[in-house]
């Protein structure tokens, strides 16, 4: 899935189109299914993958899908990412998809509540899927938003640690780090500086580092994003105050805002092969299942190790959980063949071989409870790693909002004003940030 990673950078503005499609669409939620899927037809798929080796899996997994249901042929569409989504489901037509995918899990809040994607309860309630024995609990929640459930998860990613053990072992580094406090203390370790910049960097903590975002450090705390009554509740746990606190601290530790910044720039492209972590610039890396493939394809010149993120100090416990999300799959309000779609998406999202394949092939978590456990993975076994963490209880996710992902958005905004130093008065800056999300919230439900 690394073609079309969220990044911050661009998420608002696919966050405003959604918006605006979501105008367009409230109300929408009549499956209007009445095609013959047992007839000779023809659907469209439209995914986000791009690389060669996930566009070949893709291929696949649709031609195990066309041998199983002879019937039914797929037009496959790829590089579709959730602005050209929108634009075509906004726009209608026979040209549109059937089946659609999205990478943006925190996107859902907008797809269910808008009708953006059309309701699945009538299919699932037919066909008989026991959801609670297919997929973890994480993976329901972010495919469905206030009891409606318009998306299955296909294929889920796990955020860990990555770290350098060549490095490890020079420093006299046993282990990875379990807590927060051990992971500050093992990067200053790993940290040397040159000059005003560094020979190699422990750690990149800045928010405009790599996957270094507000809602992937949060996993690793026990935290509620909202209350009982859907307000932010980001001033009132504590959990956050302390996540804030604490990258600050690992900023100012590691050498200070500006010259962590002017460092990374330094860095090459998050998915080719100059990534700082490929190249040795940084020895720790807090990234998705993805990340092992494409390190060692590059050839990078020292061992790879592989553990679950650091938890906070009080939590320790907690040790092996992490950040969950993936892709989801959904049927076209539009669509007038509803019923084939259904068979496609079933078939991807539910069928435990079509599931172990396609992970094979993409080198991603696989989505079901069946396939996570199924002796046909074939994946290196440092990737157990990510299987453990997608098992985890107490491994979670960003909660949808009808507002998708902007209140992320607004969260990580603040964290670029708290980590530079601008905001001195983190309680003061926390409890205006929550203001803006509700304000924000409300602004989509009037």
């Amino acid at each position: 899935m690394p073609g079309l990673r969220r990044k911050t950078a661009t998420a608002l503005a696919v966050t405003t189109s959604i918006a605006l499609f979501a105008t367009a669409c409230t109300g929408q939620s009549d499956t209007g299914a009445d095609d013959d899927a047992s007839q000779d037809t023809s659907i469209t798929f439209w995914h986000g993958w791009t690389a060669p080796s996930e566009v070949k899996a893709i291929k696949e997994n649709i031609g195990r899908f066309e041998d199983a249901h002879p019937n039914i042929k797929v037009k496959v569409v790829g590089g579709i990412n959730d602005d050209k989504l929108n634009q075509a489901l906004r726009a209608g037509g026979s040209k549109g998809p059937d089946v659609v995918s999205s990478f943006t899990t925190a996107n859902i809040g907008k797809f269910c509540s808008s009708g953006a994607f059309t309701d699945l309860a009538p299919f699932i309630e037919k066909d008989k899927v026991d959801l609670e024995k297919t997929f973890s609990k994480v993976l329901l929640e972010y495919t469905q938003f206030e009891g409606k459930r318009c998306a299955l998860p296909l294929l889920s990613d796990a955020y860990g640690l990555y770290y350098n053990k060549d490095e490890f072992k020079k420093a006299g580094i046993k282990a990875p780090p379990r807590t927060w406090s051990e992971f500050l203390a093992v990067a200053k370790k790993l940290t040397k500086t040159k000059g005003d910049s560094y020979e190699t960097l422990g750690f990149m903590p800045n928010y405009h580092g790599y996957e270094t975002v507000v809602s992937h450090y949060m996993s690793q705390w026990d935290h509620a994003y909202f209350d009982a009554n859907g307000k932010s509740n980001i001033a009132k746990d504590p959990s956050f105050a302390e996540m804030y606190t604490f990258q600050k601290k690992m900023v100012d530790e590691l050498g200070g805002f500006k010259k962590l910044e002017k460092y990374r720039t330094t860095f090459g492209d998050e998915w080719a092969a100059e990534h700082p972590f490929h190249l040795g610039q940084v020895s720790m890396q807090l990234d998705g299942e993805w990340r092992l493939g494409m390190a060692e394809a590059t050839d990078p010149g020292f061992e790879i190790g592989v553990a679950p993120l650091p938890v906070a100090d009080d939590e320790a416990a907690d040790y092996g959980k992490g950040y969950l999300s993936g892709t989801i799959m959904g049927i076209a309000p539009q669509s007038k063949k509803k019923n084939a779609a259904w068979k496609l998406m079933k078939y991807m999202t539910t069928d435990t071989d079509a599931v172990v394949q396609f992970a094979n092939g993409i080198k991603n978590v696989p989505s079901t409870l069946a396939a996570l456990d199924s002796p046909d993975l074939k994946l290196d076994p440092r990737f157990k790693t990510f299987l453990d963490i997608a098992k985890h209880p107490k491994s979670n996710t960003s909660p949808g909002a009808v507002d998708g992902i902007g209140y992320q958005n607004t969260l990580q905004d603040f964290g670029y004003q708290f980590e530079a130093g601008k905001v001195k008065d983190l309680k003061a800056g926390l409890e205006k940030t929550a203001r803006q999300i509700d304000t924000d919230l409300a602004k989509v439900t009037r």
